[in-house]
């Protein structure tokens, strides 16, 4: 154990960092003879480790007026916050992953830091990041604060995370479009909640454990490792049912015929085969808000069945050239079958 210099009589932390068990201990000189002993003033360490006290009363994650969860995705974020581990959330595009962590930090009241990730992110980049360019300008400048690196030191948003003064949610948005190191890059960071800044000697250390939501489009494999220290739950595409509550909550003045008859030409569309891209929830919602705009009654919509027509509007719908060509190809030869 490396010792910090002699002292007389009064303790020392060893480890900087409040979440290392080195920090309960100190040592003090007795009669020339060095003795690590615990410290006493310092063992509310322990009560602020970040290994999750399962008897300790947690938040609990109920939904939010307008967001509608089913009774299994409400138990995987409430299983995730008590395991104080991060939920990894799949499922289609458009299905509401990155809104579930802005309602979560809505229902339980904590500030929400998002990390969008791109194709170019790095992990560092979520820790910190040191500023050389702009180092470099200022000693060209003369600038006094030069001689500081600590003011040339961006902290990421896992360091915004780890400072906040309340516990907060923490969105990885996307971590599929990232390099497939980046979640190994962060193994470390996530389970001790820790890491280290070499630029200033810093050990940085999360004052509370975030509630972390990780979103992916299952673009690719994520390593084992990473999936091992994570709670999994995959949203599964809502049925009528769901959807309907859904509609509501966003259409609550909507008339129930054309609801129904939106509803049934949107899950006919679905189910045409060889669809390259099948519209998603956020583009009904989108196609829905235009069919009320342009006041199209449901009538036109209990006309269009799928096989014989392309949907009014169906650019909110249908979203690539293929799809389009290949409901044109449907409806000319079941046209041409009916004559």
């Amino acid at each position: 154990m490396a010792s910090v210099g002699k002292l007389s009589g009064k303790p020392s932390i060893i480890a900087a960092c409040p979440h290392s068990l080195l920090s309960i201990f100190c040592h003090i000189t007795v009669n020339g003879t060095k003795i690590i002993k615990i410290d006493p003033t310092n063992l509310s360490v322990l009560k602020s480790m970040t290994t999750p006290d399962i008897n300790a009363r947690q938040p609990r994650f109920t939904g939010t007026e307008r967001y509608v969860t089913t009774d299994d995705l409400t138990l995987a974020v409430n299983a995730a916050i008590t395991l104080a581990r991060p939920l990894l959330v799949k499922g289609e595009p458009g299905t509401g992953k990155t809104q579930l962590a802005e309602e979560i930090a809505a229902s339980l009241d904590r500030p929400l830091i998002c990390w969008h990730i791109k194709s170019t992110t790095r992990a560092q980049q979520g820790l910190y990041e040191y500023d050389a360019v702009a180092r470099l300008r200022d000693s060209q400048l003369g600038e006094e604060r030069v001689h500081d690196i600590s003011n040339y030191i961006v902290p990421g948003k896992l360091w915004e995370a780890f400072d906040s003064d309340v516990q907060p949610v923490l969105l990885i948005d996307e971590i599929d479009k990232a390099d497939i190191e980046f979640p190994n890059d962060l193994l470390l960071e996530l389970d001790r909640m820790e890491f280290h800044v070499y630029e200033t000697r810093q050990q940085i250390c999360a004052r509370h454990r975030p509630i972390i939501i990780i979103t992916s489009n299952n673009e690719k494999e994520l390593p084992d490792a990473f999936l091992r220290r994570c709670f999994f739950h995959y949203i599964q595409f809502p049925d009528s049912t769901t959807m309907q509550r859904i509609m509501d909550v966003h259409f609550p003045g909507l008339k129930k015929d054309l609801l129904a008859s939106a509803l049934k030409v949107f899950f006919d569309v679905r189910e045409v085969p060889g669809l390259k891209k099948k519209p998603s929830t956020s583009e009904l919602l989108d196609w829905i808000k235009l069919l009320l705009t342009e006041d199209i009654p449901a009538e036109v919509l209990k006309a269009d069945d799928p096989r014989t027509a392309i949907p009014p509007l169906y650019g909110a719908l249908l979203k690539n050239e293929q799809d389009v060509h290949l409901f044109e190809r449907l409806v000319f030869l079941n046209r041409r079958n009916a004559r």
